[in-house]
Formats: structure tokens, sequence, C-alpha cells
């Protein structure tokens, strides 16, 4: 799954730094805001592409002292700040470079290198896009795709398939904004273009920052994985109630478990031990994610038990 995740990420990174310096370039030939605002796009996300892999680096190093349960919430941290980064850098300064070319207008030289720079740069986010959705695919397994990203523990997929997607998009805004104003002899449509695309990548940052908000807080984990565990407890024939299954995503393959059980009457603690022990490994044997498990026993409650 790492693996997975660094191909995805080093693939976006290579094919947005490439397209960055390729903008910029056509635009100071140019002078197109839309190619602006496409080059600073391109340049938000490839830092952004560091950004994730900074925090994968983070999050995989062991637990400690100061830091029990590890360091997986790291990236959920850097996704966050990926998030704001799209939208305070990416879509303002883009919006700020239309509104500019909007209130001084100017018309675009040789459009035609736009047009070479923004068809090649379609390929290469299409390869970038192409290889982001297949591993998304992988991870979603038979979800649906809003399910998936909604319920996805990993935000490194969503995210830069989000980028990806919105970096096409932005592709498309900027050559029917270029084309409109070559054929119409009108510069207003290329700071329009500029414009539209700050606010599509605007609406991919607040989409990003909510998406990755509760992650960063404290998702539990699938439902699947709660009914699961639930399930294999009442298996136990010690066991007469299960009161709460309480869990909570530490990253994306560290699953925390805290159940409540009320165990048979006359028990003893030797064989409660046993049965603890037992269920710790078969709960974790069931649900590889889950890495650590705390079972209490308590008496059976109704009205206080209700969180799972």
């Amino acid at each position: 799954m790492a693996h997975s995740r660094k191909l995805v990420i080093f693939a976006a990174l290579a094919g947005n730094g490439l397209i960055a310096i390729t903008k910029f370039v056509a635009a100071a030939f140019t002078g197109s805001s839309a190619m602006i605002s496409e080059g600073i796009h391109s340049l938000v996300d490839t830092g952004n592409q560091v950004l994730l892999l900074h925090g994968l680096k983070r999050a995989a190093r062991p637990p400690d002292e100061e830091f029990p349960f590890g360091h997986g919430k790291e990236i959920y941290f850097w996704s966050f700040i990926v998030a704001i980064l799209i939208f305070a850098v990416g879509s303002g300064l883009s919006i700020y470079e239309g509104i500019l070319h909007l209130i001084n207008p100017q018309p675009v030289a040789d459009v035609h290198i736009n047009y070479i720079v923004l068809g090649a740069a379609m390929v290469f986010e299409g390869v970038a896009w192409y290889l982001a959705f297949k591993e998304f695919n992988k991870a979603k397994g038979a979800k649906g795709y809003m399910q998936a990203v909604r319920g996805g523990k990993d935000p490194t997929f969503f995210v830069v398939l989000f980028e990806d997607s919105a970096a096409m998009l932005g592709l498309i805004l900027a050559f029917v904004g270029l084309l409109l104003g070559q054929l119409l002899d009108n510069p207003y449509f290329d700071g329009a273009a500029s414009v539209a695309i700050g606010l599509l990548l605007a609406g991919t940052a607040i989409w990003l920052a909510y998406e990755t908000k509760g992650l960063l807080i404290g998702e539990s984990a699938e439902k699947g994985v709660r009914d699961g565990i639930r399930k294999l407890l009442y298996q136990m024939p010690q066991v007469e109630h299960v009161n709460e299954v309480l869990t909570v995503h530490m990253g994306p393959d560290y699953i925390l478990v805290n159940v409540g059980v009320d165990l048979a009457d006359g028990i003893s603690v030797g064989q409660a031990e046993k049965l603890i022990a037992s269920l710790d490994r078969q709960i974790k044997k069931g649900f590889p994610r889950v890495k650590k498990v705390f079972i209490e026993a308590e008496s059976f409650c109704v009205e206080s038990c209700k969180l799972d």
C-alpha cells in the first residue's frame, strides 16, 4: 500500500514539475493570463506532492514515549495543509491574475504556443491522472466512488486524484478561454478563464479540506470493521453482551479499538485474562489494520453505551 501511495505521488510530482516550467515559459512569451494561472496551478500541485511525500515519511515513524500510538495522523495533517495551499495560493493568485487581466485586458501574442503547451500538459496530466485513478480503484474495492471518498481513510489517493482531476479541468478551461478569445478577438475571455480556474481550485480545496477534517479529528473505522468486531465478540460464549465498540483511525493503516463487554457471571480472573488475550489476537488477525485493542470488562449498560 505504501508503495502504491508513493508511486501515485511521484508520478504527479514529475508531471506537474515539468508542466509548471513549460506553462510559465509559454506565459512569458504570450502574456496569457490563463496560462499564468495554469502555471501557478501546476507549481502549487508540485509543492503539494512534496508535502504529501514529507507527510508519508513523518507518518512512518515508529511510536515513541511522546506519541505512543505512532505518527500516522501526520499524513492527515499534511493533506489538510495541501487543501489550504490550493485555496490560498492556487485559487487566490489565479483569481487575482484573472481580475487584473479583466481590468486591463491585453491580447495574447502567438496563441499557438499556448495550444502546444496545453496539449502537452494534457498528455502529462492524463498519464498522472490515470495512475491515480487506477490506484484509487484498487483501494476502493467494491465501493462506489463517492462512498470510497467519503469513507476513505487514506487521503493520499483521493487528494492526488482530485488534484489531477482539477488540473485536467483547468487545462480545458484555459483552452476554451484562449480559443474563444482568438475566434471572437476578445481578450476578456483569457482573464475570465483565469478566474474560472481560480474558482475551480477553490472548490477543490474546500472539498479536500472537508474530507480530511474528519480524519484529522479522528474518524472511526468503517462500519464493516465495527460490525465484524462486534460479531467476533459475540461468538465467545463467555461474552454475554457487547456494550460498545469504539474505533478510531490513528493513520490509514492503524486502527485503535476499545470495546466494553459484559462477561458471564462466575468467570475467574485467570479465565478473563485468557479470554481477553484470545480476543486481542483474534481481532488483530481478522482485521490486520487493528494495531491496538483495549478490552474493558464491565456490567451490561443500556443508556450510556450508544457511541458505536
